[in-house]
């Protein structure tokens, strides 16, 4: 196993944990039968060429180091998807609750969003992991954000590859009207919260129930000839 394996195993066994340790607490929620938050889990470890970017804008050595763990907050980065932007200040409050991480820093991109108009919520964690050699402290950033601002998120990721974030004035003022339009679909969405949920639990009660009956074609159902 080469230097970076080593430096980046703990890292994604911090990733492998808390993503099994999130979905735990949408489990939970399902369980109680009350509406979840968290919509769904991901998560990743930064790939060597995106740390060799960052160690580029940071002016530190491209080497496994204590520096290179302390300047990069997102090696290991999980991301939190909620389907209505107040349950973004709900799991974050759950976050803060839990005694098996400690939270080092929150950066609010929501109330004070980028001026690409990149919205989300950031927290970094320092979060301990126990591997042979005893126990490491991995710190790791959680994005929590809705499914319409990672939408924008993730094309606005792609072309700034593209592009290596200098945006030609139309492609930035497109994305800028974009990310307006993204959080106008989270307020709406916000406003008839309640009707949709309760449309969800309906359905999924519905498509879930032993008893539902599916008509076939000599019931009635359409053919699929």
């Amino acid at each position: 196993m080469g230097q970076w394996d080593r430096f980046l195993a703990p890292y994604k066994q911090a990733v492998d944990e808390l993503k099994i340790k999130f979905k735990g607490m949408r489990q939970q929620f399902e369980t109680d039968n009350t509406n979840s938050p968290i919509e769904f889990v991901t998560g990743r470890v930064k790939p060597l060429a995106s740390i060799y970017d960052k160690t580029l804008e940071k002016g530190i050595p491209f080497e496994p180091s204590e520096e290179l763990a302390h300047q990069l907050q997102d090696i290991a980065g999980l991301r939190m998807m909620c389907q209505f932007v107040g349950d973004i200040e709900t799991v974050v409050g759950l976050l803060r609750q839990r005694n098996d991480l400690r939270i080092v820093e929150e950066k609010d991109y929501i109330s004070h969003e980028k001026q690409s108009g990149y919205r989300s919520y950031h927290v970094i964690v320092e979060y301990p992991v126990q591997t042979i050699k005893g126990e490491q402290l991995i710190l790791a950033e959680i994005q929590i954000r809705t499914l319409a601002m990672n939408f924008w998120a993730s094309i606005e990721h792609s072309l700034n590859y593209k592009y290596k974030g200098i945006f030609p004035a139309e492609i930035k003022n497109r994305l800028q009207r974009a990310a307006e339009a993204a959080f106008q679909l989270d307020e709406e969405m916000s406003q008839i919260r309640d009707e949709i949920q309760e449309a969800q639990a309906y359905f999924s009660e519905f498509k879930e129930s032993p008893s539902t009956h599916f008509p076939n074609d000599r019931e009635g159902g359409k053919s699929s000839r």
